[in-house]
């Protein structure tokens, strides 16, 4: 019998309430292990500490209003995920940089360890895979396990026809385009990877329709695909693109960028500086994945729904080109429709503080919502410009400014010792969420400062 004392030994049991303390708000994969060191399950989060404490408080604010003698509560009544807790001493964390290496980090420890409660119960239409076909111009596609299954066994069948009745030529034509392809997964989710193929495609196109058009199929016509058969991409780009993708389905994308960079630097030395550019521009693609919509239905962030915070950052070169961005997050999410942007006009030469200081004066001549947190990237020159600027408008704002390292690993930041308002300390303490506010900003101020320097360029 399973009852009151099954539920309150997981409340009080002190070993595992001391590991969820330790747990840690960013991205990543969980995986829980039995007495025995058996990995029993393996999942994802945007937020590990939110996530894998829903499990225990789940199972305490539901089960504690069960009678101890409940028929439901036993052996046989008992739900999967409760069965799955019960066995649970210990839980080990992967942090990730972000949700979409958890997403894949995910698949392939399902994948290496076939953990019994991500398999039990599962059919062969639960599971998605990604399979990059063998073909001269391989496609990206997603297939449910029972789709991949029928295409092997369809390929073994026909392979089999075609030397029962002696076909050597037709044999030799065969293209097992599935059987020889290369397969990652399982993925639990099939939505999911759908939006991670999607961010993926941006930073490497790729073709994934049966078409071989040369005026292009129409994806290409979409500017999805980077027509191969259109020869609008040549062979050993499109190979590449193909490389790029499967480094990151294997979880390397470190490797990748280190590829990257080697290759931006060739092409620098050879001075074929579009190709440079390219290479540079995937490299801070990879660096800042937009990726929010992969695990929607989870809590995401330590802010308040109605939180709304406003990060503030400058970009130009050498003083030209000068712009400023405002990002706004209303409940730890981006809200792109508040975003707005600025070209400097006051300021000639480079000031980035001069330039910091124009912008915020030109946001608060505007009637726009104030926001509950502002964040300067700059670190604390733009901060003692942040300060001043709300002191002559007479606007009371927490402030704090934010200094990142050259490549924009690290934090650190400044302005924060005064704060007491715990909603703000949720977000100084969710790291994660920090970086990706602050990511944001730059971002999107780069995206403009591009637009406006390339419109230049053309005009001249």
């Amino acid at each position: 019998m399973w009852g009151i004392n099954f539920i309150l030994y997981y409340m009080l049991n002190a070993k595992i309430k001391a590991q969820l303390k330790k747990l840690s708000a960013s991205p990543g994969v969980y995986i829980f292990k039995n007495k025995i060191g058996e990995i029993i399950y393996v999942g994802k989060a945007t937020n590990l500490k939110n996530r894998v404490g829903s499990y225990f408080r789940f199972l305490s604010g539901v089960n504690l209003q069960m009678n101890a003698n409940d028929a439901n509560m036993q052996m046989g009544m008992v739900r999967p995920i409760e069965r799955m807790i019960s066995q649970v001493e210990k839980i080990k964390t992967i942090e990730t940089e972000t949700v979409l290496e958890a997403l894949i980090l995910e698949a392939n420890l399902i994948k290496k360890h076939q953990p019994k409660y991500n398999v039990e119960g599962k059919d062969d239409k639960t599971f998605s895979y990604i399979v990059i076909t063998k073909e001269y111009f391989p496609r990206v596609l997603i297939l449910r396990e029972s789709d991949l299954q029928k295409s092997h066994q369809s390929s073994v069948s026909s392979h089999q026809n075609r030397i029962k009745s002696g076909d050597s030529k037709s044999l030799q034509t065969t293209n097992y385009k599935l059987q020889t392809a290369s397969t990652f997964g399982p993925y639990t989710s099939n939505t999911q990877i759908q939006i991670a193929l999607k961010i993926i495609r941006k930073i490497f196109p790729y073709h994934s329709r049966n078409e071989k058009s040369e005026k292009g199929c129409l994806e290409f016509q979409l500017g999805l695909c980077p027509g191969p058969y259109a020869g609008a991409i040549s062979k050993a780009d499109y190979k590449k693109n193909i490389q790029g993708i499967k480094m990151i389905l294997s979880g390397k994308k470190k490797n990748l960028l280190k590829l990257l960079e080697k290759e931006m630097q060739k092409y620098s030395k050879e001075e074929k500086f579009e190709r440079a550019q390219e290479a540079k521009n995937k490299i801070f693609a990879l660096k800042h994945i937009q990726e929010i919509a992969l695990l929607s239905g989870e809590v995401k962030s330590s802010a308040n729904k109605d939180f709304r915070v406003e990060a503030y950052d400058i970009s130009n070169i050498s003083g030209e080109f000068s712009v400023g961005s405002m990002v706004v997050f209303t409940g730890g999410e981006p809200d792109k429709a508040q975003y707005r942007k600025f070209k400097i006009k006051t300021v000639a030469g480079s000031n980035d503080t001069a330039m910091m200081r124009e912008v915020l004066l030109r946001r608060l001549r505007n009637n726009w919502k104030l926001p509950d947190l502002m964040i300067l990237d700059g670190g604390r020159g733009h901060l003692n410009v942040g300060i001043r600027v709300l002191g002559e408008n007479s606007i009371a704002i927490p402030l704090i400014g934010v200094a990142k390292g050259a490549e924009r690993k690290k934090i650190e930041v400044v302005g924060a010792d005064n704060i007491k308002n715990k909603k703000i300390l949720n977000i100084l303490s969710d790291t994660k969420l920090l970086k990706r506010i602050t990511d944001e900003a730059h971002r999107f101020a780069i995206t403009y400062h591009k637009k406006i320097r390339d419109k230049e360029f053309r005009i001249s």
